[in-house]
């Protein structure tokens, strides 16, 4: 009896099915401070517990994107070991805070399957959620991936697209408890610009640049356990390269918004994503951000930005799209996302 595991191949998935995903982590400062090395990460919820708790936080929690590459990569060996490409996602929400010294699991359900035309992929999409130790959902999103297809001759199963929804929307946003802005340092926090001076349509050029290293995109896989072969074995693709996982796009990209957008503190939402183009190390990711929409909360002193995050590897700021729609070659990612800012 075999007792290795290939992954599992597009006719191995089946709308309805639900996949325990091994294996549970516990969490503690070393991710806090593995992240803030491995991206310019500075939102000051994130950095300080003496800011946080000045936010009527306990602490400061794990990084909202330190978390999710947590429970992404606990699904990675069940749902996209054999990807060719991670596509998007939608309907994403940060539930609870992730503190350190929490253990956190993963399990996803199939809710979606469609062979592609060439009859040796597909598309599956999955709806996860991750716990914690106490059972409570810390964030839960969908996501959709093409993976190979094992057995060429193997039937396509029938083909199911879920209906998502374009946008979470603000009264769906969870709020940390005891989240109060009403004291906000904003010279601690780095800039002075509040939800009232963006604007909708207001589009921010990030300026800096970070040019990706292989051995920082090795060691931010390993950390978050994504064990996909894309992005570890260099004879998995054609070209010989080896993928740069898109989380650590997303991180990058995150990270260098900073500069402009100091007090989007905390993701609350993923309303949509698409990995436009594929990352290879010795790119230089740049970012720009559009201000889609706001929102006023019920917590104290706190209101939504929507924002589109576009990560590029060069081109001219907010330039997106070419003519026949299609994202410009130098487009790596397209985020839709909410944020939590001070009023």
């Amino acid at each position: 009896m075999a007792k290795t595991n290939a992954g599992r191949f597009f006719e191995d998935y089946a709308v309805g099915r639900r996949i325990d995903h091994a294996v549970p982590r516990s969490v503690s400062g070393g991710e806090r401070a593995l992240y803030h090395a491995l991206y310019p990460a500075r939102h000051a919820v994130y950095s300080s517990d003496q800011f946080a708790q000045s936010c009527g936080l306990a602490a400061s929690p794990i990084d909202d994107l330190a978390a999710f590459h947590v429970v992404f990569g606990k699904t990675v060996p069940d749902v996209s070991l054999n990807a060719v490409a991670n596509l998007g996602y939608a309907e994403g929400r940060w539930l609870r805070p992730v503190w350190p010294g929490d253990t956190l699991r993963a399990s996803s359900e199939v809710i979606g399957v469609k062979q592609n035309s060439n009859g040796k992929t597909g598309v599956v999409w999955v709806r996860t959620r991750g716990m914690n130790q106490r059972d409570e959902t810390v964030l839960e999103y969908v996501r959709w991936v093409m993976v190979r297809k094992g057995d060429i001759a193997a039937p396509a199963p029938a083909t199911v697209v879920p209906e998502l929804r374009p946008v979470v929307a603000p009264q769906d946003l969870v709020i940390p408890e005891g989240l109060d802005f009403t004291g906000y340092d904003f010279s601690l926090a780095g800039e002075p610009h509040r939800w009232g001076d963006y604007e909708v349509g207001e589009t921010i050029d990030h300026v800096d640049g970070v040019t990706i290293e292989e051995a920082e995109h090795m060691m931010a896989t390993r950390l978050w356990q994504n064990t996909a072969k894309v992005h570890f074995d260099a004879t998995f693709r054609p070209d010989g390269q080896r993928l740069i996982y898109g989380g650590h796009v997303i991180s990058m990209a995150r990270a260098l918004s900073f500069n402009g957008l100091a007090n989007a503190q905390m993701i609350v939402g993923l309303n949509a994503g698409a990995h436009a183009n594929p990352c290879f190390a010795g790119d230089t990711i740049r970012a720009w951000s559009e201000v889609v929409d706001k929102a006023e909360l019920a917590a104290p002193g706190v209101g939504a930005l929507r924002l589109r995050l576009v990560a590029t590897r060069g081109g001219a700021p907010f330039a997106l799209r070419a003519a026949d729609g299609a994202y410009l070659p130098e487009v790596l990612l397209d985020l839709d996302y909410w944020v939590l800012c001070p009023l």
